[in-house]
C-alpha cells in the first residue's frame, strides 16, 4: 500500500468533482483563499488507478501505458507524482510529459513514439489559481461524461490488497515533438517556393501565453518557423498567473494581447488559455478576433477547402454570423454549449453522410475534422497562420476575410439564479411557459431547430435583434443572452422579457 491509499474520506464526495467530462476541484489553499481543497492527493490517487483499471477492462489486457501532462497550476507537479506512483503501482507502464497542453496530451495517445492507451492531463483551464482538474484522453479522444461517471463508480470498489508488478517511467520531452508537429503542418500548408523551412520569415506574430503552458508556441514554432516573435509576452509558467487570467473570453485579457499587438507593430497577435485548448488572435490594427469573429474567419478557411459544407457552433453565435455563412455557401448548424456536446454533434452528422469538418464554441473550443476533433488552440492557431502567411506574402491583412461578418451594435448577458432546489425541472418549466409568453408578442419570432433553451429573433423596429434563454450546464442558473442591431434594443428586449421572469422565484 502507497502513501497515497488512506482514502479518508467519502467516497461519494468523488462524484462532486465531475464536471461534465473533466475532474475540478478546489487543490491549493493559501491566505487568499477560503475554499476548502476536495482535489488532494488521495483524490488524485484514487482516479487515477480507476482509469487504469477501466483502460485495462475496455482493451482486456493488463499491460497498458498510460501519459501524464500538466500545466503551469502550482499543484501540478506533486499531482503528476502522485499520479505516476499510483499507476505503477498497478503495473501501468508511465510516459511523463512534464509540462504539457491539453492538445499535446491527446496526441500522445497516437503519435509515433508515443502511443499511449490513456493520457492524463492536469488542467483546470482558465479557472483562478486555487483549482485544479483532470482531463482524460483515449485513442478515441476526451472522456465521455458516462465514461467518468464509470471510472468514479471503479473507484468505490478498488482492491486495495491486490498486488502488481511494478510499472516502469519513461520521461517524454512530448512538447518539442508536439511542436515539431506543428510546424511540419504549416510547412507544408505554406508549400513556400522560395522558403520552405521558414514560411513566416518577415512576418512580426507575438503571444500571450498567461502564463500558462502556451509559451512554447513563440519560439518553437513561430520563431522556428522564421517569424519575429519580440514583444511576446507572459510566457514563462507560473501557476498564480500574476498577471492576467488566461482566458480568450475576458476582457483584461484581449485588452492585454491587442495592446501588445499594436505597441510592437506585429502582424498578428495569438493568446492561449492556460492548458491551450483555446485561443483567440487580434489583427495589426489590435482588432479582437475572437468569439463570432473568429468562428467567421476559421470557416472561411475551412469552407475554401470543403465547399458546401457545415458548421457546428453552439448556441449563442450572431445572427450576423449565420447570414455570413450562408454567403459563403455553409450551413449553419448551431448546437448545445459545451465543447464536448458541439465535437459530438458535427461527428454525428459526418457519421449520416453530412459532410461538417469545423466544430467550435464562442469561448474558443474548436475542432476539426482533419485533426481527431480535438479541440485544440494551437492547431486551430497554426491553420490560420497558414492563410495569414499567403496573404501576408500578398501584402494582405487576414483580417480583410471577415470584413463582411455584421457585427451587433449591442451585446449583454445575464445570469439569474434559480432559487429552488429541484432547479433543473423548474428551469426548464420557465422555459416552456416562456414560449407561450413570447407568442403574444407580434413582433417576435420563434427561430426553430433550437437544441438549447428557448431562441427569438426580435422585428420590431426598437429591437432588432434576438434572444436566448437557457439553462446553464451544470450551475442553477437560467443564462440570457441578447443581441441588437440598434441603440438600447437589448434594453428593450430585457424589458419585456424581465416582466416575464419575475412572476418566477429567481433572483435577478
Amino acid at each position: 500500500m502507497t502513501k497515497y491509499e488512506r482514502y479518508d474520506f467519502d467516497m461519494k464526495n468523488l462524484y462532486e468533482l465531475q464536471n461534465g467530462t473533466d475532474i475540478r476541484g478546489v487543490a491549493f489553499k493559501d491566505e487568499n483563499s477560503d475554499l476548502d481543497i476536495t482535489l488532494g492527493e488521495d483524490e488524485v490517487s484514487l482516479i487515477s488507478k480507476g482509469l487504469a483499471i477501466w483502460v485495462k477492462n475496455k482493451l482486456n489486457r493488463d499491460a497498458i501505458t498510460v501519459a501524464i501532462g500538466r500545466d503551469s497550476r502550482v499543484t501540478g507537479f506533486n499531482f503528476v507524482e502522485v499520479c505516476k506512483e499510483s499507476l505503477v503501482s498497478l503495473g501501468v507502464n508511465v510516459l511523463d510529459c512534464s509540462m504539457a497542453t491539453t492538445p499535446a496530451m491527446f496526441m500522445s495517445t497516437v503519435m509515433d513514439g508515443y502511443n499511449a492507451d490513456a493520457s492524463i492531463m492536469f488542467t483546470a483551464s482558465h479557472m483562478p489559481y486555487v483549482y485544479n482538474g483532470m482531463k482524460m484522453f483515449t485513442k478515441d479522444g476526451c472522456l465521455e461524461k458516462s465514461d467518468l461517471k464509470e471510472i468514479l463508480d471503479i473507484c468505490q470498489d478498488i482492491d486495495k490488497d491486490k498486488s502488481y508488478s511494478i510499472g516502469d517511467v519513461i520521461s517524454k520531452n512530448l512538447i518539442d515533438d508536439y511542436a515539431n508537429l506543428l510546424c511540419d503542418n504549416i510547412r507544408r500548408g505554406v508549400n513556400s517556393s522560395t522558403n520552405y523551412e521558414q514560411p513566416l520569415k518577415n512576418m512580426k506574430i507575438i503571444v500571450d501565453a498567461g502564463n500558462g503552458s502556451g509559451g512554447f508556441f513563440a519560439d518553437k514554432v513561430l520563431k522556428a518557423l522564421g517569424a519575429d516573435t519580440e514583444g511576446s509576452q507572459f510566457l514563462n509558467p507560473d501557476g498564480m498567473f500574476p498577471n492576467h487570467i488566461p482566458n480568450p473570453e475576458n476582457k483584461e485579457a484581449m485588452d492585454s494581447i491587442s495592446m501588445a499587438t499594436v505597441k510592437n507593430n506585429a502582424d498578428l497577435g495569438i493568446i492561449f488559455d492556460t492548458d491551450v485548448d483555446r485561443a483567440a488572435i487580434v489583427d495589426s490594427k489590435g482588432m479582437e478576433i475572437n468569439k463570432n469573429a473568429l468562428i467567421a474567419l476559421i470557416s472561411r478557411i475551412i469552407i475554401e477547402e470543403n465547399p458546401n459544407s457545415t458548421i457546428v457552433t453552439d448556441s449563442v453565435t450572431s445572427t450576423g454570423l449565420s447570414r455570413f455563412l450562408d454567403v459563403y455557401g455553409a450551413k449553419h448548424h448551431r448546437f448545445k454549449r459545451g465543447y464536448k456536446n458541439v465535437i459530438n454533434e458535427a461527428i454525428r452528422l459526418n457519421n449520416e453522410g453530412e459532410l461538417a469538418p469545423l466544430a467550435i464554441e464562442t469561448s474558443g473550443h474548436a475542432a476539426l475534422k482533419e485533426n481527431y476533433f480535438l479541440d485544440d488552440g494551437a492547431y486551430l492557431v497554426s491553420k490560420i497562420l497558414i492563410t495569414a502567411a499567403k496573404m501576408f506574402n500578398e501584402g494582405k491583412n487576414i483580417s480583410v476575410l471577415i470584413e463582411d461578418l455584421e457585427q451587433p451594435k449591442e451585446s449583454v448577458e445575464y445570469r439569474f439564479k434559480i432559487n429552488k432546489k429541484d432547479f433543473k425541472s423548474y428551469g426548464n418549466d420557465i422555459l416552456d411557459d416562456l414560449i407561450d409568453y413570447a407568442h403574444s408578442i407580434k413582433s417576435w419570432e420563434i427561430i426553430e431547430p433550437n437544441y438549447e433553451g428557448v431562441r427569438f429573433d426580435c422585428n420590431d423596429g426598437s429591437e432588432q435583434g434576438w434572444f436566448l434563454l437557457r439553462m446553464s450546464l451544470h450551475e442553477p442558473l437560467l443564462v440570457l443572452n441578447i443581441e441588437s442591431d440598434v441603440c438600447n434594443g437589448c434594453k428593450i428586449i430585457y424589458k419585456r422579457l424581465k416582466m416575464f421572469l419575475e412572476n418566477y422565484d429567481i433572483q435577478f
